[in-house]
């Protein structure tokens, strides 16, 4: 048996993702959450000769500490830090990403001071509550998981990382069923109707998407659902009521069948000044005043290159593909899901963009397709990176540079010692916080070919 102790000490640093440090008797002991400077009692185990433990209790605050705004901060599962002073936040993101590149560049490079978000609360532009209980047998409940839990659900009414349009939705979806006693889907029994409650809200347009996932085992009036909801005093305008029947074992939304219950199947957001249309299940960053940002600078790295090519890979729903095409001759845009290419396509003709050609499939059988040589490669790749295949392929196109922006930056460390070794140089790396009081960064890093 593995022998618990207990210790005390101070954190000394916090690793990413939201780890923290602290020294007992020599060793390093790694605890999930806590501040940087507080006095923590730890329940710590021995793994693998490693000491890692739970925080059970603070001791001394930390010096940078304040008193978190959301009330439901001490149980909910959404932030991590939203107790630490967002100064200190973007220098606790910029430090752990210069960190973990340093292991992997050993020379001399450009790191950009962190950009932040433009607005520290309520950024969100999509949000996905989840419907469930609180404890065992209790009322219906409506908002996010508890911290460290798969099954309790609290209802977060005063959630502050979205607009008060999102907690009025929540507070009459939630009254709705409660007084329909219409209950949750239960993930371990498999019965129930109520799954999700998800809300896009565009930050420029303020146009409103409402999307209710239920499983097939629900009987309700949902025209009356739609109806209650457009009486709402809102300060943005629902454009969009959706019902989406999702009966798949996994809790995760997959729509197996969507009708519109009011207006339009999308809601429009404007970019830097283009427009695009967001489906309910298209994937769009979830930060639309920082996205400009992050934008801004992957145009900037791209840098003027009006007689010149580029590929965005995994493009989505073509996004920095359109924002970076006003500075290039062509850029093709290869994305493995047909419904984000379709958007892709129509959001160019919506914008007037002609240079742009997007193209559905697996990247590394797409690329080798193309007939253009790139002179730049965008690449915006999923949490785990690029699979070594398509690296391999994507290194074979001798490009002049590659722009490549990362969510993790352990697997853009990955990539990035693989992409030195076949000839690239980093020239310049630059952070933007899309997601204040959580521990997620976004990172756009620019190579060259040397």
């Amino acid at each position: 048996m593995k022998k618990e102790i207990y210790i005390e000490g101070k954190i000394e640093d916090v690793k990413f993702p939201n780890k923290s440090i602290l020294e007992h008797e020599g060793k390093k002991v790694v605890v999930k959450g806590g501040l940087i400077g507080q006095t923590v009692r730890v329940r710590a185990i021995s793994k693998r000769g490693r000491l890692q433990g739970k925080i059970v209790e603070v001791l001394e605050k930390s010096p940078y500490e304040k008193k978190a705004l959301c009330m439901h901060f001490d149980t909910c599962g959404g932030c991590t830090y939203q107790n630490l002073r967002y100064r200190e936040q973007l220098k606790l993101k910029q430090d752990q990403v210069k960190s973990i590149l340093d292991e992997v560049i050993d020379y001399k490079y450009k790191f950009c001071s962190i950009e932040p978000s433009p607005t520290e609360y309520g950024y969100r532009n999509k949000m996905e509550f989840s419907f469930g209980d609180e404890y065992k047998g209790g009322e219906l409940t409506l908002g996010l998981h508890k911290s460290a839990s798969m099954y309790d659900v609290i209802t977060t009414s005063n959630c502050q990382i979205v607009d008060k349009d999102y907690r009025k939705i929540l507070c009459v979806v939630l009254h709705f069923f409660k007084k329909l006693n219409i209950d949750y889907y239960n993930r371990k029994t498999h019965i129930g109707g109520l799954r999700h409650l998800i809300i896009r809200k565009a930050s420029k347009t303020n146009e409103i998407m409402v999307n209710i996932v239920t499983s097939s085992q629900i009987d309700v009036d949902f025209n009356h659902f739609a109806h209650k909801l457009l009486n709402i005093k809102l300060d943005g305008a629902i454009e969009s009521v959706i019902h989406t029947i999702n009966d798949s074992i996994s809790d995760v939304v997959k729509p197996e069948k969507i009708e519109v219950l009011y207006g339009r199947d999308y809601i429009v957001e404007d970019i830097l000044g283009l427009k695009f249309k967001i489906s309910p299940f298209s994937f769009f960053q979830t930060n639309s005043l920082a996205a400009e940002k992050l934008y801004s600078i992957i145009k900037g790295f791209v840098g003027f290159t009006n007689n010149k090519v580029i590929f965005d890979l995994y493009s989505g729903t073509g996004t920095i593909a359109q924002i970076i095409a006003v500075v290039a001759k062509k850029v093709y845009g290869i994305e493995l899901i047909e419904e984000a290419v379709e958007a892709a396509r129509e959001n160019a003709k919506i914008n007037g963009l002609k240079n742009c050609e997007f193209i559905a499939g697996d990247l590394l059988e797409k690329i080798e397709e193309l007939k253009d040589e790139p002179h730049v490669i965008v690449i915006d790749p999923p949490r785990a990176g690029i699979h070594p295949k398509a690296l391999e392929k994507i290194i074979n196109f001798d490009a002049e540079h590659i722009i490549y922006v990362s969510c993790n930056p352990i697997t853009l460390a990955n990539d990035l010692k693989i992409l030195q070794e076949n000839g690239y140089d980093v020239e310049k790396v630059q952070c933007v916080d899309m997601f204040p009081h959580t521990p997620h960064v976004e990172t756009v890093v620019k190579l060259s070919a040397n």
